[in-house]
């Protein structure tokens, strides 16, 4: 039987103002789209501008069953947890009991002489900024499964986790090693986020769930979020799915303020909502850059931080578990936020999500002129040099680009931008504007590995295969570990 689409469409604060209808259209056609690209089971979706909340239900709470979500539907929220803990550690920043620079062992029972590396000791920043250099996952070393079946290996995997006590969570962590200086390189770590909340707890004397009652969801009313759902609650359970449709087990109970939280898309509204306004102390600390930069990339406390192609700022979170994806980005300076959960997660789940939210707040704050435009979604750097180079020619683009820096001290490209930018030219079809492009890029980051294999690429997609090894050897130079590279070095030199 093809399964049906359902839609629900739930918009609240009246009375209802033009934009409103604009942005029922674009949120269902935004999500049709994406349920309709992928086998996926339902979606919730809400969206925030100027305070008016739109909440939105597509597809189904479970598999073969004709069930749409609702209001209190509840979904594991999966990493977005970790920014419920940053607001615990925000707090105890505002209420003076610790800084943020700390060393983590001051407020860990015991010795723990691996918990620095060249003499440098991990922080409590690090633990909410990712850099803590701790493993993703305690304990490092599990046992061998038995069965090659991924799915029956996710359920045995939750039978170990259930049964992970914090004992052996703090026992295991004197096993850790560092394998380098913590505050430098981000890399994602529910190790360092179920840390951060034994750290809490310590620190305040109070168990995760009550000190999330008294300073998060008490204060905001959040009725429907649960570390453990009630009895009486469960049947607003929605069911979890991996990317082929087949059901998965719930997160494990160890995950803790990693990510054991389950909401509903109304109370996370009110949580979104609340960081959008950012009148909070504990709120404005979790946006504020700790790690990179806004032109790239930035991580606050657990949030990622970027300034939008429209100067405006970007911040955003996300989560996955076995059987469900979620994602939340805000948008301060226009009063416009999007969250988005899902009842299933697979290989590019949350990116899919990303780009619903992305797609609804392009098409809500700009024309379809404009963003067919072809530098709309990149920086006002990248749109001057375009601008020029279309006037003058794109021959002359490191020379217009040398000016460009010389004359406006805010324009800067990014390599990474201009990467994506040689890409979205080449998927247009347009090669030898995306040639210059990537020799441009090698010509600002001759250091860059991944510079060369992309301008390789373009090489081989023209068919100049001498040119294509040459670059790919060049970027394997760079970087020895490059697969990508060798890969295509094969079947280029066969």
């Amino acid at each position: 039987m093809k399964k049906r689409l359902l839609i629900f469409i739930f918009s609240i604060c009246l009375p209802r103002i033009s934009y409103t209808q604009n942005i029922d259209s674009i949120v269902n056609h935004a999500a049709t789209t994406y349920l309709a690209g992928r086998p996926w089971v339902g979606l919730s979706v809400g969206v925030i501008r100027k305070d008016k909340f739109h909440l939105y239900y597509f597809g189904s709470t479970q598999k073969d069953k004709n069930s749409l979500p609702v209001t209190t539907s509840l979904y594991e929220i999966g990493s977005i947890t970790k920014t419920f803990t940053s607001m615990l550690l925000a707090q105890a920043v505002v209420d003076e009991k610790v800084n943020l620079k700390d060393d983590i062992r001051k407020y860990l029972k015991g010795s723990y002489p691996n918990l620095e590396f060249n003499g440098k000791p991990v922080q409590l920043i690090h633990l909410a900024n990712l850099t803590s250099g701790l493993p993703d996952n305690l304990p490092e070393n599990m046992p061998p499964f038995q069965t090659k079946e991924r799915e029956s290996q996710l359920f045995e995997l939750k039978k170990i986790h259930d049964g992970y006590t914090r004992s052996q969570f703090l026992q295991d962590l004197h096993t850790v090693k560092l394998s380098r200086e913590p505050g430098l390189n981000p890399a994602h770590s529910n190790t360092a986020a179920q840390l951060l909340g034994f750290l809490l707890e310590n620190i305040y004397g109070m168990s995760y769930a009550d000190l999330l009652q008294k300073y998060v969801t008490g204060p905001l009313n959040m009725k429907h979020t649960y570390i453990s759902v009630p009895t009486s609650e469960k049947g607003f359970c929605v069911k979890g799915y991996n990317e082929k449709g087949i059901l998965m087990p719930e997160i494990p109970k160890d995950a803790g303020s990693a990510g054991v939280l389950k909401s509903s898309l109304a109370d996370m509204m009110k949580y979104v909502n609340y960081h959008l306004k950012e009148k909070d102390k504990r709120v404005v600390l979790s946006h504020t850059l700790f790690w990179g930069n806004y032109e790239n990339f930035g991580i606050g406390l657990n949030w990622y931080l970027k300034t939008n192609f429209d100067e405006k700022r970007r911040i955003w979170t996300s989560g996955g578990t076995f059987g469900f994806s979620s994602y939340s980005v805000l948008y301060p300076e226009a009063d416009f936020a999007v969250i988005t959960l899902a009842n299933q997660n697979g290989e590019s789940a949350e990116y899919a999500l990303s780009e619903i939210a992305n797609t609804i707040y392009n098409e809500v704050h700009f024309s379809a002129p404009e963003r067919s435009a072809e530098g709309f979604g990149f920086s006002r750097s990248v749109n001057l040099l375009l601008e020029m180079l279309n006037q003058r020619g794109f021959q002359f683009a490191e020379e217009i680009a040398n000016e460009l820096k010389a004359k406006d001290n805010r324009f800067r490209l990014s390599e990474d931008e201009l990467n994506v930018f040689g890409y979205t030219l080449l998927g247009k079809g347009n090669k030898d504007k995306a040639l210059v492009i990537f020799k441009l890029n090698v010509s600002l980051f001759p250091e860059s590995s991944n510079t060369y294999d992309s301008l390789a690429e373009v090489y081989e997609s023209l068919g100049d295969k001498a040119l294509s090894i040459k670059n790919y050897k060049r970027s394997l130079e760079l970087n020895p570990s490059n697969t990508n590279a060798v890969e295509h070095l094969k079947k280029l030199e066969d």
